[in-house]
């Protein structure tokens, strides 16, 4: 039998916001805890499937901010819909996975392999998400099963407006 390990309980030890080695740290004006280039060395996705330009707050081990600036040269918006661009909700939840990931792949406890979608719950699209628009977008670890499985809550805003919020699971994949 497995069991969890909850990560956001109240009696978790508190862990500081990470500073990276190029020393820059989160502020309100939403300057970059890692950047681009950073997030390309720790997440595979590459264009058009990289959907985070940049981390603005990152506590080890339980929740990371993400950035994506959404702009109407993106591949989808060519389809999706002619006359009135729409980012695809698909598309939402996988940026929000992206931010997740940053989470998954630091923790100590599991090194190597790939994560992959286990299951998604509860998702909801309160709005549509526009060129134009920042999606800001904040993941937060529930749990770890046996080293292999994690879940997580999810939540995606545009000028303080939540517009998805739900439910990521990931497995570990050698």
């Amino acid at each position: 039998m497995s069991s969890a390990i909850n990560v956001n309980t109240p009696d978790s030890p508190a862990s500081a916001p990470v500073q990276p080695q190029n020393g820059q740290i989160s502020t309100a004006s939403g300057k970059a805890i890692l950047t681009a280039e950073e997030i390309q060395k720790l997440l595979p996705h590459r264009y058009p499937f990289a959907l985070v330009d940049r981390i603005i707050e990152y506590i080890p081990g339980k929740r990371a901010v993400g950035i994506k600036n959404v702009t109407f040269n993106e591949p989808h918006f060519q389809g999706h819909f002619p006359g009135r661009s729409i980012m695809p909700g698909v598309l939402i939840v996988e940026a929000m996975a992206q931010v997740g990931g940053i989470v998954l792949t630091q923790l100590p406890e599991v090194e190597g392999g790939l994560f992959l979608f286990a299951g998604i719950d509860k998702v909801r699209f309160r709005r549509p998400v526009v060129p134009g628009d920042q999606l800001v977008m904040t993941v937060e670890l529930l749990c770890i099963k046996r080293r292999r499985f994690g879940k997580m809550q999810a939540k995606a805003h545009v000028d303080g407006q939540l517009v998805t919020e739900g439910e990521l699971m990931f497995s570990l994949v050698d």
